[in-house]
């Protein structure tokens, strides 16, 4: 080794410190790689995504290869610079050669490809698999005895193998993402894709018309009657019964009807034939389920009741798709006007809407785990069924009743704490 020129001593301590950044930046590179969309390139047949996804498969070798290169070329270049300096500069050389490889391999081989790799994960992760892949082949055995001996020194500190599995996200972890790391993706949809996420959270109860607030065809009313809701419907689906919602018939698609209804012949004898079946639904049914129900069931609207078998209220297909796309039909005409923006910032709220539609849709925070509608919420909060027009602070708002008829709550004022406080 002392036989070789300066030059020759130059030229292949440089090449090692290029091999040093080479595996610096692999490492750093790997580890930065995005999981996910290295999955969707290796699937649509990205070699180098493909050879680091094998990598990273295994993580044990893959740094058990890598820090066994980078130190193989770091101590060899320790030796190659010392033998340099001493050559250029006699025995003190040593301590000049310590200091310079020191600076040299931090900038050169540590801190400046650690940060390109960093920045740009798949530029130097890819190419640099293709090398990696065959070198593990070639030096396995010495990466297999190294993790072998690296194993039993973390064995008495309880430390195992990676679980595979941890490298799944939570459906939170998967919000996040979607809210933080979407921006690629519309506004739009990644709303959508939120509102996906959060419909595990929610029940029927959340979304379905209160039986009170049920439109339907009694049977039991005269013929013109029927006839003229029938053609002055906002709905093309309605529940049946006779007298009394209780007394439930089925449900009928005004469409079934809708020709003889034109023409002026229709009968009750044929209207009764056109009834379908009524479906049922359980209160208390997540929303997740009761989609997939009315997929399996080719239903669009069912009656929910309770426990004794009362009917509580009516949903339907669109209520819950509503609650992933919002709203979109037209079909909820008599539910549009839920809410009204007044000049001074305030609103109007109707008070059957849902609590968890006001916090979806106005990005509020009132409390959802007891009663669903807003007029639920302020009966909870009052302890008592309120008196002309009482106010109540619920969180950060100021709720008002401006309206009341049959013990019920029909309209309310919201204002912002801040706002009432100034006023």
């Amino acid at each position: 080794m002392n036989e070789l020129s300066t030059g020759t001593l130059l030229l292949i301590l440089l090449v090692l410190i290029v091999l040093s950044a080479f595996f610096s930046s692999s490492e750093t590179g790997l580890v930065a790689l995005n999981r996910y969309r290295m999955r969707h390139q290796a699937k649509g047949g990205h070699r180098g995504a493909a050879l680091a996804q094998r990598l990273l498969g295994r993580p044990e070798r893959m740094f058990g290869l890598i820090l066994l290169g980078n130190n193989l070329v770091n101590i060899l270049a320790a030796s190659i610079s010392t033998l340099l300096f001493l050559k250029l500069l006699g025995d003190g050389g040593i301590w000049v050669s310590t200091l310079v490889l020191t600076a040299v391999i931090l900038i050169f081989a540590e801190v400046a490809p650690k940060t390109l790799a960093a920045t740009h994960p798949e530029r130097i992760a890819y190419p640099a698999s293709y090398i990696l892949v065959p070198l593990l082949k070639v030096l396995y055995p010495f990466v297999w005895i190294i993790n072998v001996l690296a194993s039993a020194v973390l064995r008495p500190f309880g430390v195992k193998r990676a679980d595979p599995r941890a490298d799944q996200l939570t459906r939170e972890e998967l919000r996040t993402l979607v809210k933080e790391d979407g921006r690629q993706i519309s506004l739009n949809h990644r709303q959508m894709l939120l509102n996906i996420l959060d419909l595990e959270y929610g029940t029927i109860d959340d979304v379905m018309v209160p039986r009170q607030d049920i439109v339907g065809i009694d049977l039991d009313e005269d013929w013109e009657t029927l006839l003229h809701q029938l053609t002055r419907s906002i709905y093309t689906r309605l529940p049946v019964w006779r007298g009394d919602i209780d007394n439930l018939i089925g449900l009928l698609h005004i469409r079934t009807v809708m020709v003889k209804l034109s023409q002026g012949t229709l009968t009750p004898t044929e209207l009764e034939r056109s009834i379908r079946t009524p479906y049922y639904i359980p209160e208390g049914t997540p929303l997740t389920q009761q989609l997939l129900e009315f997929q399996s069931r080719e239903r669009r609207m069912g009656m929910v009741v309770d426990e004794y078998g009362d009917i509580q209220g009516l949903v339907t297909l669109d209520d819950i798709l509503e609650e992933i796309v919002g709203e979109y039909t037209s079909e909820g005409t008599g539910r549009a006007r839920q809410l009204r923006k007044l000049d001074d910032g305030s609103w109007i709220v109707s008070a059957n809407t849902t609590v968890r539609m006001l916090n979806r849709r106005m990005e509020w925070d009132l409390p959802t785990s007891g009663a669903k509608t807003l007029n639920g919420l302020i009966l909870e909060q009052l302890e008592s069924l309120p008196d002309g027009h009482t106010s109540i602070r619920v969180g950060d708002h100021i709720l008002t009743i401006v309206d009341m008829a049959d013990n019920r709550v029909r309209k309310v004022l919201f204002k912002p704490w801040r706002m009432r406080r100034d006023a």
